[in-house]
């Protein structure tokens, strides 16, 4: 991986937010709002934490994987790229770049044992499904795997949330945790107007990003313990509109 992050391919490959969160036309004529392509890929990014809390990955390789699955539905349809088998060889990839490697059968085993209770037979996939997929996110990414992440500073709460967005995809990864701190200083009652002066950072950027985040969780519903609810009838209404076929 490139040691600065200024110099490297992930600094190259952010995006204008209008080129963010946009559905593709393939996808369009299938009838997929915008409502329900953001559903799907905060679904999927959570079916990666799912799976990767079975394979017992590092938290960095989940984290690399989501930015992988956002960063191919930010150029590619999903009745192109099935998600649910996008989102497994994204971790599988993930682990590889991250040198911290799953095999390919132990991903299948537990999409198998995720699926257990389903009964749609045509998404429990098999290891060549994974390496044929993985084949087709590479040439997607343009074979460009760095990611740079905000958990130097932040190892964990609220960082991880950011995931649920397509923030990695637009910002540098100290501005967004630039937004986490300024989120917490608000909550806190802490006033760091000084310590974020000192850093000679655009405030303006810091607070935008943070107001992303706080209007993310305004727009979805969360359990008792924080979790993102998703309606299952709603996100399987949305998966099939995109099945490559009926």
């Amino acid at each position: 991986m490139a040691a600065n992050f200024w110099t490297s391919s992930h600094y190259k490959q952010l995006l204008d937010p209008d080129k963010v969160d946009v559905v593709q036309r393939l996808d369009k004529e299938k009838g997929l709002t915008l409502e329900e392509f953001r559903l799907i890929k905060i679904h999927m990014s959570l079916q990666i934490w799912k799976l990767a809390l079975n394979v017992k990955v590092r938290q960095r390789v989940i984290a690399t994987a989501i930015t992988y699955l956002r960063r191919v539905y930010a150029r590619k349809s999903m009745t192109e790229y099935d998600p649910r088998l996008v989102a497994p060889t994204c971790l599988y990839l993930a682990s590889k770049v991250e040198e911290s490697t799953v095999q390919a059968r132990l991903l299948v085993f537990y999409i198998k044992k995720m699926c257990a209770s389903s009964s749609d037979e045509k998404y429990r996939f098999e290891i060549k499904d994974i390496l044929e997929m993985e084949m087709k996110v590479l040439e997607a990414l343009d074979y460009y795997l760095v990611v740079f992440h905000p958990y130097r500073p932040l190892l964990q709460g609220l960082v991880n949330d950011t995931y649920k967005m397509d923030l990695i995809l637009i910002h540098p990864p100290h501005m967004i945790a630039l937004a986490c701190i300024y989120i917490a200083c608000v909550l806190k009652d802490k006033d760091l107007t000084t310590w974020f002066e000192e850093l000679r950072v655009d405030m303006n950027i810091v607070k935008n990003i943070s107001m992303e985040i706080l209007e993310f969780f305004e727009y979805c519903r969360l359990d008792s313990k924080g979790n993102i609810l998703i309606p299952e009838d709603r996100i399987n209404a949305a998966l099939n509109k995109v099945a490559a076929k009926p």
